[in-house]
């Protein structure tokens, strides 16, 4: 749920980069808020003539029209791929398969044109790997203190003594 709310959090913000997790989850709630307000058009008797949809779907739909656009062109931002990519989906059958694949694919490592890689860590390296190169630089006499002030996938600003972002629950340790 707190990755649904910060991509609603961003509502208009169609800059930078948006991991897979932000769209799935988002693409999930609005999938499981669209079959409720189905069943609620249909219970209360809103439906648009004999179609399963009405005012609850349409209202909703209008509402999360903007932040849908807004993540899946962070999406494809994260992908290297220019925003205006959301228009391929317009082609029949290939573009949205298409489409789909670029939602599925991994981030660019690193960092790319559209901004800094919302994972903190590149997709070729797990945190194990990123610690351990640190140790070698500094020496391997200790191990290395790291001190942040933001979260490197969400950039919320954290204290010293969390050991999880509180927005979006990224390991700080």
């Amino acid at each position: 749920m707190n990755w649904y709310l910060k991509v609603l959090r961003q509502y208009a913000d169609f800059s930078g980069r948006a991991r897979r997790e932000e769209y799935w989850m988002f693409t999930l709630f609005n999938i499981i808020f669209i079959i409720v307000a189905m069943i609620l058009d249909n219970i209360l008797g809103l439906t648009v003539e004999e179609e399963p949809y009405g005012v609850f779907y349409f209202l909703y739909g209008f509402a999360v029209l903007i932040p849908g656009l807004a993540v899946t062109v962070r999406r494809l931002h994260d992908v290297g791929k220019s925003g205006w990519m959301i228009l391929v989906a317009l082609i029949p059958i290939i573009g949205a398969i298409w489409l789909l694949a670029l939602m599925v694919f991994d981030s660019d490592p690193g960092d790319n044109e559209y901004g800094q890689n919302p994972k903190g860590v590149t997709s070729e390296q797990n945190e194990e790997q990123f610690i351990q190169e640190l140790i070698e630089k500094s020496g391997g006499e200790a191990e290395p203190i790291i001190i942040i002030d933001k979260c490197p996938a969400c950039g919320k600003k954290v204290s010293d003594n969390d050991k999880t972002c509180p927005d979006c629950g990224l390991s700080l340790i």
